[in-house]
């Protein structure tokens, strides 16, 4: 999944660094005096309330960083990367040490010390050059669908074109290519591309969002699609459509609430899908787990997409913000801090201010990730020298 993200663009102005920091030289990340800013617990790996943590599910998606790291590509983009201290080896070692003690602590509290004595923080400026960081969700959804048109399955998602790089400038816009309703693009340049078909308009716009699904068959079993190419325009969130358009307060838009907009006003799925230019084309994985941008599998609640221009790739972070839980059967925001993996990135996260956590697949996930929409702070952590 090359994440191109359902980030709605929403940000409620939940709370801000604890010790306000200062943007030197215009980099997206600096150096915390004290790491006390971040000696929040990450209880979820040793799970609470009965859970059982998810320790292994974090040292896998290290396992998949140090992968990277090793790779020819790690050391081109980290030559390119604007902050000396953050090199490919470096980051490297410091996620070798960081397993090495992930694995041998006894409790959050003993880890968190051990870090705490032997990693230096960097703290991304965020959006307002305190550090205040808009934290969204995605995941990869699961939706019925057909491998033939029907009456019932009609909305299509496309092979990329053979021909595309010979495609005039500027490229056909969404409206151009599909219609308004949807349902033209046969009448086009996307006529016998067509690789499976969904039943719902919004549910097979979302998988372009998102970058990638699980498709259950209706001629039975199931398919994996992923992002096989797009068209040159910039992503634009139809949630900040409508919250311009006066549908929603800013601080009201969640996913759900989205979906259940466009159950209640189907017609306007004819006025606000067109505004995003941007059209993705897909191509069957063979049942491979959801994968970033730098080619790793993205790991739930453990890997995290953020501006690759200005984040450091495959690096150890630490977040702080509010993620969902369910209590008593129903799911509310809580304060949440994790150690994460920096692993993908997508056309809708730019800037130092926004991060967009991977919840998962599926339903469930996709309900988690929806209400996701809140403040927070992001560091990275550097083994010292």
């Amino acid at each position: 999944m090359r994440s191109l993200l359902f980030c709605l663009t929403l940000f409620a102005v939940l709370t801000v660094s604890a010790s306000p920091i200062r943007s030197e030289q215009g980099l997206p990340l600096q150096p915390v005096a004290s790491p006390g800013l971040a000696q929040g617990l990450d209880n979820r790996l040793w799970g609470t309330g009965g859970n059982s943590g998810d320790r292994s599910a974090l040292i896998q998606s290290i396992d998949r960083s140090l992968t990277y790291l090793a790779s020819p590509a790690a050391r081109t983009a980290y030559r390119q990367y604007a902050i000396p201290a953050f090199t490919a080896d470096r980051v490297y070692r410091s996620l070798e040490r960081f397993r090495e003690l992930l694995l041998g602590a006894r409790s959050p509290e003993e880890l968190q010390a051990s870090v705490i004595q032997e990693f230096v923080f960097y703290q991304s400026v965020g959006k307002d050059g305190q550090g205040t960081v808009g934290f969204t969700g995605y995941f990869e959804p699961t939706y019925a669908a057909s491998r033939v048109p029907t009456a019932e399955y009609r909305y299509p998602l496309y092979r990329l074109p053979p021909n595309m790089r010979d495609w005039s400038r500027p490229q056909p816009t969404r409206l151009q290519l599909e219609g308004a309703d949807g349902l033209q693009a046969s009448q086009g340049k996307l006529r016998g591309l067509e690789l499976v078909w969904l039943r719902d308009r919004l549910e097979a716009y979302l998988v372009q969002v998102q970058g990638s699904a699980r498709l259950q068959l209706k001629e039975g079993g199931t398919m994996s699609v992923g992002v096989a190419g797009h068209t040159d325009y910039p992503y634009v969130s139809i949630g900040r459509a409508l919250v311009d358009a006066g549908k929603f307060k800013l601080e009201e838009l969640t996913l759900p609430r989205l979906i259940q907009y466009f159950r209640d006003n189907p017609a306007d799925l004819d006025l606000y899908l067109p505004r995003n230019n941007r059209f993705i084309f897909f191509e069957e994985t063979g049942g491979a787990p959801a994968t970033g941008s730098l080619g790793l599998a993205v790991t739930a609640e453990r890997s995290i997409a953020t501006d690759k221009s200005l984040m450091p790739p495959g690096a150890l972070a630490f977040i702080q913000t509010q993620l969902p839980t369910n209590s008593q059967g129903q799911l509310v925001l809580e304060p949440a801090s994790r150690y994460v993996l920096d692993q993908d990135t997508g056309g809708a996260i730019r800037g130092a201010g926004r991060v967009d956590v991977f919840m998962g697949t599926g339903s469930q996930a996709g309900d988690r990730a929806g209400l996701i929409n809140s403040n927070g702070q992001l560091y990275y952590l550097l083994l010292r020298e």
